[in-house]
């Protein structure tokens, strides 16, 4: 597809990232920060933002992580991110981390997030995207779940601005 493609598929822009565990990266438990993991994640994410629009990509929000299982020093970390929907300048990738244990080769799950991603020329204006493709049948289904998940972070941004109105000028959230 062209540079100037109107659409794309999710594989398109399907990113992976690959990193080892080593004990400045975790916590007096050996445990991997979650800070760390975050930036795992916004990379990634990043990436696959970025292939999908084929533009400079700025993280707007993470709005969703979970913390599923901790990930311990000398643990192989496996980063899978995807544009689950895009629209006008602004594309939905969800991340999903997993732990490799390289004897058994299993994968165990132990982080997921949402992020949203807005592309941006040199000047950083926000630049449209193309939109997303989804072909299979998961694809599909995270392409209507990113829809519910944007009408609630409209949502929650209506119930925000309420909240700053309602408690004066002086808070902010």
């Amino acid at each position: 597809m062209s540079d100037m493609a109107l659409e794309r598929t999710v594989e398109e822009s399907q990113s992976e990232r690959s990193e080892i565990v080593f004990p400045a990266d975790a916590n007096a438990l050996g445990n991997l920060f979650g800070g760390r993991l975050m930036q795992y994640i916004d990379l990634v994410g990043a990436m696959a933002a970025s292939r999908h629009a084929r533009a400079i990509t700025i993280t707007a929000s993470m709005d969703h992580l979970d913390f599923v299982a901790p990930v311990r020093v000398g643990d192989l970390l496996i980063l899978k991110a995807s544009v689950n929907r895009a629209y006008k300048t602004s594309m939905e990738v969800g991340v999903r981390a997993m732990v490799e244990d390289v004897r058994e080769q299993r994968l165990r799950h132990v982080s997921s997030a949402y992020l949203t991603y807005v592309a941006v020329d040199r000047d950083g204006k926000g630049i449209a995207v193309p939109k997303v493709v989804p072909v299979t049948e998961h694809q599909k289904r995270r392409f209507e779940d990113a829809g519910r998940r944007r009408e609630m972070r409209a949502e929650e941004t209506i119930r925000k601005k309420e909240m700053r109105m309602a408690l004066g000028e002086g808070w902010h959230l």
